[in-house]
């Protein structure tokens, strides 16, 4: 019996083998020679990999700023005055202690948010930047773009232990008695994770599928 004949090849079409460019902004793709887009007016610019620049400087300075925010205290007591003493806590440390007190859920919610999350997030990014535009198949093009989306849907709620902070200072605030001010840390960490939205939202998804192969192989 002769050997099965090799089934065809198809072209995997993107739009910028189609000689199109996607709006950054809607969503909507136009001839590469459109200059704007008519739908929203937004200025169209087509994939580039020196836009990764901007990725990466963002993504420095967000790591920049996230290792004071573990190293200083994110929050400090007084407790009459001072007379009674003053105690500083920094991230870890008020896990710890949330731990001691045997609030473990709030522990590992803000153990979660403020260490898991934003290495996560600093992990996913660098390797997103890393791998845009080089060879892959479309199984990993969806890969990359599912990560994509979940890190700029946390991005968020990485400030939930800032939120804590602001919250707590705002409420406890009873003159000589008890007073919440917060740390150095708490603005090192805003900072980092308002550096790590830009380096994601400076990230262009389109980097995604240029990378794919002109052709696929069918079983």
């Amino acid at each position: 019996m002769s050997a099965p004949a090799e089934q065809p090849t198809a072209p995997i079409m993107t739009a910028h083998r189609a000689g199109l460019a996607g709006c950054a902004r809607c969503g909507r793709v136009w001839p590469a020679a459109q200059v704007n887009c008519q739908r929203c007016g937004a200025h169209l610019v087509p994939p580039d990999r020196r836009g990764l620049q901007a990725v990466w400087a963002w993504w420095l300075a967000g790591l920049i700023c996230y290792i004071p925010a573990n190293v200083f205290p994110m929050m400090s007591t007084q407790t009459f005055a001072g007379l009674a003493g003053n105690s500083e806590a920094t991230i870890l440390g008020g896990v710890a202690e949330l731990m001691h007190y045997g609030s473990y859920d709030i522990a590992i919610i803000v153990f979660v948010a403020s260490i898991i999350v934003p290495m996560g997030k600093f992990i996913a990014i660098a390797w997103l930047a890393t791998v845009a535009g080089r060879p892959a198949t479309v199984e990993q093009a969806h890969t990359r773009l599912k990560i994509y989306e979940v890190v700029e849907f946390i991005g968020r709620w990485s400030m939930i232990d800032v939120f804590v902070v602001a919250i707590l200072s705002a409420l406890v605030q009873l003159g000589f008695v008890a007073s919440i001010h917060p740390g150095p840390a708490a603005v090192s960490f805003a900072l980092s994770v308002a550096f790590t939205m830009l380096s994601a939202q400076s990230f262009d998804a389109r980097l995604i599928w240029r990378g794919l192969p002109l052709r696929s192989k069918t079983d």
